[in-house]
């Protein structure tokens, strides 16, 4: 008998007399054969060409709000206070008045001070009409050269009694006026510091009143380090950073919500040197603020504006890996093949990093699918489209903004 393969099965099957020796034939036998292999498809991946490109670069920075000019409210002469005219808090133009000391003193000293001038005046046109007189005498022999320096003294010391006179009813005058404290500047006043009533001593500590703080425009400060300046310096010797053209950058803030304040400053001052004790030096902006939006004492987020970066790569943030202690990104070869690359980030752009070394344009970056891959591995490569953000109408192919990382 013909033993069956195992995997075999005999569909119909008969014994047939052979020609040659009765040999017997198996009709009709089927076998399962197994199916061949079939190679799995290459694992697809969402790869992004990277291509050089110009960056805006974003020097971000809190900051505090100041002043751009706080102004003293101080008595300048000793008084009695007789009436605050402002009212605490309230925005004062320049020029408004705010307290009013008691004037009748010194409306008394300014009407002694003009009898003083009137009789200084009197004495004078004695002198003058004494010399006069005196001066054809002497010409004419009748009167020694003795008399007529004398009256020429009288005369001389008359005139001059005339400028102390005015003098003290200009210094009694401007007392007067020291009594009405106007608002040295237009801006929002401060609390007051002395009630109806009080004794005002000009050299006391009592004469201080109150201030006016100016806020519009309004300043902004902020630091930069040392070890910053220094990067920024030897990048623009490399050309890696372009700083704008005689140094104007602008400034922006962003207020707590995340909005942006709608107007822009200026680079107002930098301090010509460092801080001993935190190794920064101070920056300030000053910035239009005609709402009073702004206040003085205020934290916020501010960026510098105005720098580029030509040539970077930039990279999705989730395309850099860390493995030990390097970061590394994948990369699709010209072969369909998953290379490992290690790679140095910079700064960075929204979600995207600055790869300060490591690639070139025209590599393809494996941006998502990479979990699925090891290098050598053959995938399928898939064009990646980054989300849109709500920035991404104000942004070109050309032109992106980074924000850099505070040192």
């Amino acid at each position: 008998m013909v033993k069956l393969h195992p995997r075999c099965s005999v569909r119909s099957s008969f014994f047939v007399p052979s020609i040659v020796g009765g040999a017997l034939l198996l009709g009709l036998v089927g076998c399962d054969t197994p199916a061949p292999a079939v190679k799995p498809p290459a694992p697809e991946v969402k790869v992004l060409k990277v291509e050089p490109k110009t960056i805006d670069v974003v020097l971000n920075r809190l900051a505090q709000l100041e002043s751009s000019r706080e102004v003293d409210v101080v008595a300048r002469v000793s008084g009695f206070l007789e009436k605050m005219v402002y009212k605490e808090g309230a925005l004062v133009q320049l020029g408004d008045v705010m307290f009013v000391m008691d004037k009748r003193p010194f409306q008394a000293q300014v009407n002694a001070a003009k009898g003083e001038l009137e009789a200084s005046k009197a004495r004078l046109w004695t002198a003058n009409a004494n010399l006069n007189r005196i001066k054809p005498l002497t010409e004419a022999d009748a009167m020694s050269q003795s008399d007529l320096d004398t009256a020429i003294g009288q005369q001389r010391s008359a005139e001059a009694a005339v400028f102390s006179a005015e003098a003290k009813l200009s210094s009694a005058e401007l007392d007067l006026n020291y009594t009405t404290l106007y608002a040295p500047v237009t801006g929002l006043s401060g609390a007051a510091l002395q009630r109806e009533g009080a004794y005002l001593n000009a050299v006391g500590e009592s004469a201080q009143l109150s201030y006016v703080a100016q806020i519009d425009p309004i300043w902004v400060n902020f630091a930069v380090s040392q070890n910053e300046l220094e990067r920024y310096r030897n990048q623009e010797e490399s050309g890696q950073y372009v700083a704008p053209k005689d140094n104007k950058y602008t400034f922006e803030i962003i207020l707590t919500d995340g909005s942006v304040y709608p107007l822009k400053g200026s680079l107002d001052f930098s301090s010509p040197s460092f801080d001993t004790r935190t190794g920064t030096f101070s920056v300030r902006a000053v910035v239009g603020n005609p709402d009073f939006l702004l206040r003085p004492g205020m934290f916020v987020s501010s960026n510098m504006l105005g720098g580029k970066r030509p040539n970077a790569i930039v990279v999705p943030q989730q395309a850099v890996l860390q493995q030990g202690n390097e970061q590394i990104v994948m990369l699709v070869n010209a072969k369909s093949e998953v290379e490992i690359r290690s790679v140095m980030v910079g700064d960075w752009i929204e979600d995207q990093w600055i790869i300060n070394s490591g690639l070139k344009g025209g590599e393809m970056v494996i941006v998502e699918g990479f979990q699925k891959v090891r290098p050598k591995m053959k995938v399928k490569a898939l064009h990646y489209i980054p989300k849109p953000t709500s920035d991404a109408s104000n942004l070109t192919d050309q032109v992106m903004p980074v924000r850099l990382a505070a040192n």
